[in-house]
């Protein structure tokens, strides 16, 4: 199992998730959390975002930012990168990002090993809430956290018929689990304070958004003719 992970010793980092319900900050020094902020807040990250990160040690200031760059809700994904892209040109340093899904398999496995779940053959399967009927998922190799399935999003009826039988892990996993009618579910959101543990092939330097899904607003000239005449 690989242990290398993207928390450097003598760099401070910050870390900025968004992307889902959590919105979760974590400042990192030598590979360790210093401070923290995670809560299922649903909506507002926008409002609460900054005025979070200002109230840590020295305004959150970092030598590096790491931030969730999706999939999750176009909200979310773009308030979490628009404050880290501000971060860091406003410090000149330098802005990474990673995945919701790539984060929860991280963190699926490390919550596995207590229970000596940890040498499970299966894979682990990551599966997040999609919106409009869908969900958000991927496939990750247990022992190694590489991927074996690019991030997906699938209509939940569709992706119930398909057969994979789990385990399951993320926000939507529960949901999943009921509407095939079998599988273990194990509910997790994305949390900044377990970014220490994420594997470095995992981190990317690619920060653009990944919203996993087309938008939610559709161009007028792509709309049908009853919704044009409103």
């Amino acid at each position: 199992m690989p242990t290398l992970a993207y928390a450097k010793d003598d760099v401070r980092q910050l870390v900025i998730d968004t992307a889902t319900e959590a919105l979760s900050v974590a400042l990192l020094d030598d590979g360790r959390v210093i401070a923290s902020h995670h809560e299922i807040a649903g909506r507002g990250h926008a409002e609460k975002l900054m005025p979070i990160i200002a109230a840590m040690e020295n305004g959150g200031r970092a030598d590096e930012i790491i931030a969730n760059h999706g999939p999750g809700s176009f909200t979310g994904v773009r308030v979490g990168l628009a404050a880290a892209r501000a971060l860091a040109y406003a410090w000149g340093v330098p802005l990474r990002a990673y995945g919701s899904l790539s984060l929860i398999a991280s963190m699926a496995r490390k919550q596995d090993m207590p229970a000596g779940n940890e040498s499970l053959s299966s894979d682990i399967i990551v599966t997040m809430n999609g919106g409009h009927g869908e969900i958000f998922w991927q496939i990750f190799d247990r022992l190694t956290l590489f991927p074996k399935t690019q991030p997906t999003s699938t209509a939940i009826a569709e992706l119930a018929g398909q057969g994979h039988k789990g385990p399951f892990y993320g926000t939507a996993a529960l949901t999943l689990v009921e509407a095939q009618g079998y599988g273990d579910a194990t509910h997790i959101h994305p949390d900044a304070r377990a970014f220490t543990d994420l594997p470095v092939h995992l981190i990317h330097a690619d920060v653009m958004p990944l919203y996993g899904r087309g938008a939610d607003a559709i161009p007028i000239d792509q709309r049908p003719q009853k919704q044009k005449e409103k």
